[in-house]
């Protein structure tokens, strides 16, 4: 499985930019979809998360302001980020994994990170 992100990018505080994941590969598999994103000197964090039967969590501090989304169809996921704060600043990372968890150490499949930047 491959996984392809993308949708970073540059953007003043409160505005919004949507991060996009494609998959390929063997996929049919795949329960667990999710962003995690990594901040300069801290530890990588989970973001969101959506199972293929699409419940969905987040953590803490983007509740209400981000939405994850996925379409199976197209094997993709989708993270819409609004009300951006510059503490969102980060490299984010798709993630995919066979079981209902996206647990840091033991995810199955990562993307390559896409760096948001949110100028205050």
């Amino acid at each position: 499985v491959q996984l392809q992100a993308s949708g970073g990018g540059l953007v003043q505080a409160g505005g919004s930019l949507r991060l996009s994941c494609e998959g390929s590969g063997s996929i049919k598999s795949i329960n667990a979809v999710g962003w995690f994103r990594q901040a300069p000197g801290k530890q990588r964090e989970l973001v969101a998360i959506i199972s293929s039967g699409g419940i969905t969590n987040y953590t803490d501090s983007v509740k209400g302001r981000f939405t994850i989304t996925r379409h199976n169809a197209k094997n993709s996921v989708y993270l819409q980020m609004n009300s951006l704060k510059p503490e969102d600043t980060a490299v984010y990372y798709c993630a995919a994994d066979h079981s209902k968890r996206l647990i840091m150490r033991y995810v199955d499949y990562w993307g390559k990170g896409t760096q948001v930047t949110v100028s205050s």
